[in-house]
């Protein structure tokens, strides 16, 4: 399968992975081929990238971090009870509002487990082919990465699921800001900007007294947009400070924003992403963490036309989690721009020489 973004997408392609809607629901199955007016709707619908097939490449897969029952499950709960919280007060007067803990907690033994099967578990990104609400969506990904980073580092089960809680809990406070405001697409106002960072208050209001959940989990949606120079809010504190969740929370929040279609901004690739982490290391970020967190990342999603420095061009065939920034490329194209009749591969890991000079050519016959 290769990895396109919407705009190399042609008529009479088909897709090699499901399209979902933002509540898990299958829009587009399968070998769904495409045509003017699909993707058309996909592009209106903020779908950057999908998966397509190619005879050259059919055999290339991209693994998932979590099932498709786990990530629709997921998908589902987090829809149900952010959405409660979205209701006016007025509107739950008189009615018990459901305690959300132990749902979002059983959520998070079925992410864990899913990750717990994957040998070398790395964190690929998650928003590929979803016709998403951003903050469900958003609030997944951050939880499902976060869950790995702290499985990987050590944590105790316990640990890891009041971590992935407050992964997943980290923009609660997003329910209760103006839907004008969360999804305009144009600069906020200084008045809306601060309207917006009052997400981090108000997701603590609402975490810190729900009934089985760990005050931390509170504290992570207050402190994921505190950083170590004291730049960050909402009470600008610094270093040591600030608590080694939030911190994680932190640098995954702020990578899967820079990696995620928005309606302001169009999403970087993860290589771009990572780079500007580190620009912020020791200042905005724990410099450890950052390094633990590039070494469980796949810089170069599987599937993405890469171009080397050889001047060949070819697709990601997979990633050496020992190496995750130097993949194993399927060559399809000679320097010269030609295709090649018999493809080979070139594990980067072992031909050190060869750097990924470019990322996701939109040349046409490449496309093709």
């Amino acid at each position: 399968m290769r990895l396109l973004t919407i705009k190399q997408c042609k008529p009479g392609m088909r897709l090699a992975k499901k399209i979902f809607s933002e509540d898990g629901i299958v829009l587009l199955g399968e070998n769904m081929e495409l045509t003017e007016r699909l993707i058309a709707r996909l592009e209106a619908c903020n779908v950057q990238y999908v998966y397509i097939y190619d005879p050259r490449t059919d055999d290339i897969n991209s693994d998932t971090l979590i099932s498709e029952e786990t990530f629709l499950f997921a998908v589902k709960e987090i829809r149900k009870n952010f959405s409660v919280m979205m209701e006016p007060v007025q509107k739950q007067k008189g009615v018990t509002r459901p305690f959300i803990a132990k749902p979002l907690k059983d959520m998070m033994g079925l992410i864990i487990d899913d990750l717990s099967n994957h040998k070398d578990a790395m964190i690929m990104l998650m928003n590929m082919g979803i016709v998403d609400h951003y903050l469900y969506q958003h609030s997944l990904n951050v939880c499902v990465y976060t869950t790995l980073l702290g499985m990987s580092y050590g944590y105790s089960r316990e640990e890891t699921i009041n971590l992935g809680l407050g992964a997943l809990l980290h923009d609660i406070g997003k329910t209760k800001v103006s839907v004008d405001i969360l999804k305009k697409p144009d600069s906020l106002t200084q008045e809306e900007y601060e309207e917006m960072k009052l997400h981090t208050v108000r997701g603590f209001e609402i975490l810190k007294n729900e009934p089985n959940l760990p005050l931390t989990v509170a504290h992570c949606a207050l402190q994921h947009h505190e950083r170590l120079d004291g730049s960050g809010y909402p009470r600008a504190l610094k270093g040591p400070e600030i608590m080694e969740h939030a911190k994680w929370i932190g640098i995954v929040d702020s990578y899967d924003a820079m990696t995620t279609s928005r309606v302001y901004s169009s999403p970087m690739l993860p290589h771009l992403a990572m780079e500007r982490l580190y620009a912020g290391s020791d200042t905005l970020y724990e410099q450890w963490m950052l390094a633990h967190f590039r070494d469980k990342v796949v810089i170069y999603p599987i599937g993405i036309t890469v171009t080397l420095s050889t001047g060949e061009t070819g697709v990601v065939k997979d990633y050496n989690p020992s190496y995750p920034h130097r993949p194993i490329v399927r060559v399809l194209m000679n320097e010269h721009g030609e295709n090649i009749q018999v493809p080979y591969e070139i594990d980067m890991s072992q031909e050190l020489s060869i750097m990924i000079v470019k990322v996701n050519d939109t040349n046409n016959s490449l496309a093709n």
